[in-house]
């Protein structure tokens, strides 16, 4: 049986104020393109769907075609609610929408939604789980020792009283330790949001959402399919992708992938200005209609630089300037290590710099324990 992976559209999503919209309708009609090719029985989205808990009337409409026209197809779609989600939101409407071969799973309640598919080598059962914090799985299992998301993930998926002598199929959304992530992805307090794959070693494919860029966990079958769209900068190596899954007998399984290419791409450029606005550099390069970030490499700022440089490049999304100056402050260098600390090692440095010491051992326990109880919405 042919499964198609699919995660983190994040419909209705801004990048630096851009509206991605058109490029996700764009690179949508490529996957139904590309389903349309591999005729899967089942589609699995797992999780991020839209980019808000409460999303624009646009990017419903736009998710509520492709849901449509994944019907029309007579092809069973599996979909789980993200962290971005609203699971409550997501769910409306599910039970109607079951007759048309649409299954989302609902809000989080102890137990979760079980499909069951059948094909010549027997049943294969597909697991909903959706994004859970370890303060929801204990409001179900307050008997449990529920520490981490590790130990949530693991008394959820106990309660499923799985059958490993079958073929089963997790989706879900979580962060898999051993995963990278990158900058345009939410980061918790000292990593405690990360679950270990352990846990997921029951399934015979696990289809992860959360992370943007496409990889496999420890084995090939606990996989994140990334997201279809660059939405960052730190992205922009990603080679974006459908993943294709197909389950034959139990324990055979086989992973590919199906290149993506989107309607702007997502790319850095660096030189003077002169030599970017030369029309030799740009002319025959699709540079003019991507997203863009220009780092100028002038000594001298260039006056409205970024309205001069939109004349050619009109999808400009960022613009800086590397140079002694620049150097000698530190600005570029800083910038770029914003993304790469956690709130924890945020609040160590604030501390620091307001008290002119660092904190000391007690200090920073208690400070990563409030953190984690605001982060699971325990305050």
């Amino acid at each position: 049986m042919k499964f198609i992976h699919l995660s983190d559209l994040h419909l209705g999503k801004r990048v630096n104020e851009f509206s991605m919209l058109e490029d996700q309708q764009y690179i949508l009609a490529e996957i139904l393109q590309i389903i349309e090719d591999e005729c899967p029985q089942g589609v699995l989205i797992a999780g991020d769907v839209y980019d808000k808990a409460v999303p624009s009337a646009e990017a419903v409409a736009l998710m509520d075609n492709f849901l449509v026209a994944l019907s029309q197809k007579n092809i069973q779609v599996f979909l789980i609610s993200g962290n971005h989600d609203s699971p409550e939101r997501m769910a409306f409407g599910g039970r109607l929408m079951e007759q048309s071969g649409i299954h989302i799973a609902p809000a989080y309640h102890g137990n979760v939604t079980v499909c069951t598919m059948e094909d010549e080598h027997g049943p294969i059962h597909i697991y909903l789980l959706p994004f859970v914090k370890p303060v929801h799985v204990r409001r179900y299992f307050p008997e449990a020792n529920i520490q981490d998301y590790t130990d949530a993930i693991r008394t959820a998926i106990a309660a499923m009283e799985v059958d490993e002598t079958q073929r089963n199929v997790l989706v879900t959304h979580q962060f898999v330790t051993g995963a990278t992530r990158c900058d345009s992805e939410e980061r918790s307090v000292g990593g405690t949001d990360e679950v270990d794959a352990s846990v997921l070693d029951g399934f015979d494919y696990v289809a992860l959402g959360h992370l943007h860029g496409p990889q496999q966990v420890g084995k090939e079958t606990v996989r994140y399919c990334g997201t279809p769209l660059k939405y960052s900068f730190s992205e922009v190596r990603h080679r974006k992708s459908v993943t294709v899954v197909e389950l034959e007998e139990k324990g055979k399984v086989s992973v590919r992938t199906v290149p993506l290419v989107p309607k702007r791409d997502l790319v850095e450029l660096r030189g003077t200005y002169d030599a970017l606005t030369f029309r030799g550099f740009y002319q025959g390069t699709s540079y003019p209609q991507d997203y863009v970030h220009i780092t100028l490499e002038d000594e001298e700022d260039i006056p409205d630089g970024m309205s001069k440089l939109r004349i050619i490049y009109p999808h400009l999304m960022r613009l800086d300037y590397d140079n002694r100056r620049t150097r000698a402050q530190g600005i570029l260098e800083q910038a770029q290590d914003i993304p790469s600390k956690t709130p924890l090692e945020w609040m160590e440095q604030f501390y620091e710099m307001q008290n002119g010491q660092p904190m000391e051992g007690y200090q920073r326990e208690l400070a990563e324990k409030l953190m984690e109880r605001v982060w699971e919405g325990e305050e």
